[in-house]
């Protein structure tokens, strides 16, 4: 039978999978999306109860606001009669809910928190959902006509606040919802390439490619959610980048449709020298520039062999530096993600409890990993890796990684661990969701630091968040946690986890939102980017701006100004927002 694959209005993934607290205490995944699901995890409680340091009150959660506050639409007579005499009805929606749920991300405090238990500042006024490319120049066309404002919607994954509705917009605002151009075009198997509809999810390109034996290699977290048209956006980077590339290195061309033409390539080439490509400017334009309607990307043959695997490293710092010398001899697999020790205690909170023999087998690797390796359970790493290529590829990445890793004192974890690692990603953020409704509010966000600057990044921020507890005497304390999910030659993109119990504290989105800029600016102040692969969106324009030269951002002002002199798409993200803090 097949899945249904309704989406929660508001919150992140599907709407058949959500955790829940059992009458026994246990906690579980509902569903059957992920391996996660289905298996009641006794030690759940204790263990959020414990990293918070608050007694949690698990029978009362938060209420959600019954009747969420939405203004009528502001609808101009002129530019809705054109719509309605050049459109069919299915392809513009004036509904307070679909206007709503395409009116916010799912960052988590900014957004979601708001639509859930307060309320949004700004809520568009129509949907369009667009069928083509012809759709757009239509709609575009109307819109200067009348001076309405455009915001691309695809997958509505954003973190960034890139979603989050200019408040000081006066003009009519319309989602523009790309979701229905989700065809792909052609495959070429011959030259590798395939061309694909800017609203198609990763879920559906997978599924359209592996028949033909093929596959684009881009697995970001968000990937059954995300769409083509909103990687290119946020310039996003996938899980296995280290053997298919970053979304830049994937798309060869982007059509883009502004209000003064449709931009294109008019021929895909493995590489050309053309001058100045125009379309590497599309790449993290988030919305500001025009509507992106397809692109061509590069797709690769199904790899003969795929296997997991995973290492325990002593601690961060050994774990680190083997990801160090790995980068140094060409042989990153196609996946390797390093977590800390909070990460770590994390994942295996989340495994089925052992029994039997199996649970005799786990004592005595505790003690073997105690007592005569002396790892400390307060310290230990863990990396999760996935290997792909010819089998003969996969061998030599496995003996080569496995030998290095020993000598930072790594030892191999198994398959089935690297797995469920691997996998476990994708259920993670329906934790964060179940875990608002019990006042405990969090956020992740990522940088890229040079290997020289990670202990100093990771210090520092934990430094930062324990002092911004203090003084805004919050209770319970804080958490944070880090992996290191990218790995190249000069550096990595660290991927940090953090969250706050907040019940009884009045104006969460404003609280919050000072203790998460106060994280940022240590980023920035220790080295850090402003983003690897979120995107800037609003939540971190002020970063991009202290970054900048001041020349940069006026040519990027004066390319909008020439592409949209009316300003037609003015979701105001990136460089593109208000000119103070």
């Amino acid at each position: 039978m097949q899945r249904c694959d309704e989406r929660w209005a508001h919150k992140w993934g599907f709407a058949d999978t959500q955790f829940i607290v059992n009458p026994d205490r246990t906690v579980e995944l509902t569903g059957d999306r992920y391996p996660l699901c289905g298996r009641k995890i006794s030690q759940f409680i204790p263990h959020i109860e414990a990293g918070f340091g608050a007694a949690i009150d698990w029978d009362n959660p938060q209420l959600e606001v019954a009747k969420p506050s939405v203004p009528p639409p502001q609808c101009y007579a002129p530019f809705c009669d054109a719509i309605t005499a050049q459109f069919p009805s299915r392809c513009y929606s004036t509904d307070d809910g679909n206007r709503l749920r395409h009116s916010h991300g799912q960052s988590m405090v900014e957004e979601v928190w708001k639509v859930l238990y307060g309320k949004l500042e700004r809520i568009v006024d129509l949907v369009f959902y667009c069928e083509s490319e012809a759709d757009a120049q239509t709609l575009i066309r109307l819109a200067v006509e009348h001076d309405v404002c455009l915001v691309p919607y695809g997958g509505g994954t954003s973190v960034s606040g890139a979603l989050v509705m200019p408040t000081t917009e006066p003009r009519m605002i319309v989602a523009v919802n790309t979701r229905r151009m989700n065809n792909i075009e052609w495959i070429d198997t011959e030259n590798g390439r395939a061309c694909v509809q800017a609203g198609t999810t990763g879920k559906q390109l997978e599924a359209a490619l592996k028949p033909a034996g093929f596959t684009s290699g881009h697995e970001p977290d968000s990937r059954e959610l995300s769409t083509v048209g909103g990687w290119i956006a946020t310039n996003a980077s996938g899980m296995k980048k280290n053997r298919y590339g970053n979304i830049e290195d994937i798309v060869e061309t982007i059509t883009l449709v502004t209000p003064t033409g449709v931009l294109s390539e008019a021929t895909p080439y493995p590489r050309a020298s053309v001058g100045m490509p125009l379309q590497r400017l599309f790449f993290g334009s988030e919305g500001n520039l025009g509507l992106i309607t397809k692109a061509i990307i590069r797709i690769r043959p199904l790899p003969e062999e795929q296997k997991y695997g995973s290492l325990l490293f002593p601690n961060m710092s050994k774990g680190t530096a083997f990801l160090h010398e790995l980068s140094r001899i060409n042989c990153v697999p196609a996946s390797i993600r390093l977590v800390d020790n909070a990460q770590f205690q994390f994942g295996q909170m989340l495994k089925p409890e052992a029994t039997g023999l199996s649970k005799w087998g786990k004592r005595l690797q505790k003690i073997y990993l105690g007592k005569v390796l002396k790892f400390s359970s307060k310290e230990v790493a863990a990396a999760t890796l996935v290997l792909e290529g010819s089998r003969q590829e996969v061998a030599y990445q496995q003996k080569t990684i496995y030998a290095l890793a020993k000598q930072y004192g790594g030892l191999a974890g198994g398959a089935s661990n690297g797995r469920g690692g691997y996998l476990l990603t994708y259920a993670i953020a329906y934790i964060g969701q179940f875990l608002m409704r019990f006042h405990i509010v969090g956020e992740t966000f990522e940088t890229t630091v040079a290997w020289s600057d990670i202990s100093r990044v990771t210090e520092s921020v934990d430094a930062e968040l324990k002092a911004q507890h203090r003084a805004f005497n919050l209770p319970g304390c804080p958490y944070l946690s880090y992996r290191i999910t990218q790995v190249y030659p000069t550096g990595v993109c660290i991927y940090f986890t953090m969250g706050l119990y907040m019940k009884g504290v009045e104006d969460i989105p404003t609280v919050f939102g000072k203790i998460y800029t106060a994280l940022r600016q240590v980023i920035v102040d220790c080295g850090g980017s402003v983003s690897h692969h979120h995107g800037v969106g609003k939540m971190r324009q002020r970063f991009v701006k202290q970054l900048t030269a001041p020349a940069n951002l006026e040519m990027l002002k004066t390319l909008k100004k020439t592409s949209d002199p009316s300003n037609v798409f003015g979701i105001g993200n990136t460089v593109f927002g208000p000119d103070e803090d």
